[in-house]
């Protein structure tokens, strides 16, 4: 029975022991390739008013075509589809190469589409290697926060 009680404590040692991991980092999948928007949550708050937030579904035949391509060397493509004015037919509503600059520690992205001078600024609010949700905040207006939070779909390749 004393022999019995030694293994047992040496086992219970050794498990608890044996299992800790003091690297509680997540490995982050990478922001590089290519995304297929879900959804989009428009967030508006005015000073003194109630927060407005509104879901909009990408998921009708057009714009489930639509995608965000992330290059390596900080480069990329952003092209939205939508219904066009002819039935049944498809048209890029949103079509523009950009540079991004993406710092992994503290998850900030910026984004500058070709043409369009002030570049959307935001924080990568998750990523894995199926699913990014990406928020964008316009912070022009001091009396008034705006924000556009994308959850995308990674495209296999």
């Amino acid at each position: 029975m004393k022999k019995l009680a030694v293994l047992f404590a040496g086992l219970s040692l050794f498990v608890a022991t044996g299992c800790t991991n003091d690297d509680n980092t997540v490995p982050e999948a990478p922001l590089v390739g290519v995304w297929q928007p879900v959804k989009k949550v428009v967030t508006t708050v005015a000073v003194g008013q109630p927060p407005v937030s509104d879901g909009i579904s990408f998921d009708s035949a057009c714009q489930i075509t639509s995608r965000w391509t992330f290059a390596s060397g900080n480069a990329g493509r952003r092209m939205d589809m939508g219904d066009s004015a002819t039935p049944g037919t498809c048209a890029a509503t949103f079509d523009r190469v950009f540079t991004y600059t993406y710092d992994k520690d503290s998850k900030a992205i910026q984004v500058k589409y070709q043409g369009i001078v002030q570049p959307d600024q935001g924080k990568i609010v998750s990523i894995s290697d199926t699913t990014l949700n990406i928020m964008f905040e316009d912070k022009t207006d001091p009396t008034k926060f705006h924000s556009e939070t994308y959850t995308l779909r990674r495209v296999p390749q």
